[in-house]
């Protein structure tokens, strides 16, 4: 490890793939660590999949004023589909996270809460943003688990909103050898980013060593990794993907590299 790359020679988990996993696996690289993109999760198609490709469709007419977007997974589904927005939609995304995705995907970002990331914190600053406009006509998608918390709050401010299931998350099955290398101590950190990977982490892992930092994105997902069953080692001060990247980097320099357990 040398001061002007306190991460060198770190192995470090990033459970998540796509242009966002990829994405913090190449900064990770950037600063000396040695990452293993080992996705554990991804989505699925819903009953509700006519409505998605309808509303895809309105989307790319340019029918929509503004798109939200309240997850990473929402950004994969966008590029499967090979959406290309047009220049008079806007884009929200509930936070950092989603934001780097989307950025990452190639798409534009028009607004991001500052205070809180979450479908409430959206909402909060919603008027904001969009500088009282109403009515506005929304696309907003979401995974099949989650609550209408946006849709009904932007419906109850007089806007015209679409809600449409976009995905179910699934669970993806981490290699054997990826395990059995956590197992034994031989990653120096995993890095979570969401509840959803939270519990493949736990129920794909189980008992993470303690030389292995468990490092959270914001203190919504070290919530539900506390939830999940998993330590919190870290949590980053901004929900991005640099902040958790930084914040690895500060106690790297104050923690020397330790080898796997014997």
């Amino acid at each position: 490890m040398t001061g002007d790359k306190p991460l060198r020679g770190w192995k470090v988990l990033v459970p998540r793939g796509g242009p966002w996993g990829h994405g913090v696996a190449a900064e990770l690289r950037l600063r000396g660590a040695n990452p293993v993109v080992a996705p554990s999760i991804n989505f699925a198609g819903t009953a509700d999949g006519p409505a998605l490709d309808q509303a895809l469709t309105r989307l790319t007419g340019g029918e929509y004023d503004w798109m939200s977007v309240t997850s990473a997974t929402t950004v994969d589904v966008l590029s499967a589909h090979r959406v290309v927005l047009p220049e008079r939609t806007k884009v929200a995304a509930v936070g950092e996270t989603t934001a780097a995705a989307l950025g990452a995907a190639g798409y534009r970002v028009d607004f991001v809460p500052r205070r809180d990331n979450s479908a409430a914190g959206l909402l909060a600053e919603w008027g904001d943003a969009t500088e009282g406009v109403v009515p506005l006509r929304i696309l907003a998608l979401r995974s099949d688990i989650a609550k209408p918390v946006l849709t009904d709050g932007l419906r109850a401010a007089g806007h015209d909103v679409d809600s449409v299931v976009a995905y179910r998350t699934v669970g993806v099955p981490i290699a054997p050898e990826t395990i059995a290398q956590v197992a034994s101590g031989q990653f120096d950190a995993i890095l979570i980013t969401s509840g959803s990977v939270a519990n493949q982490i736990s129920m794909q892992i189980g008992l993470v060593p303690s030389r292995t930092i468990i490092a959270c994105i914001g203190p919504r997902t070290a919530v539900d990794a506390e939830a999940a069953g998993l330590r919190v080692d870290l949590v980053a001060r901004e929900r991005s993907s640099e902040s958790l990247i930084d914040t690895l980097e500060e106690l790297a320099l104050h923690r020397p590299m330790q080898g796997p357990l014997p």
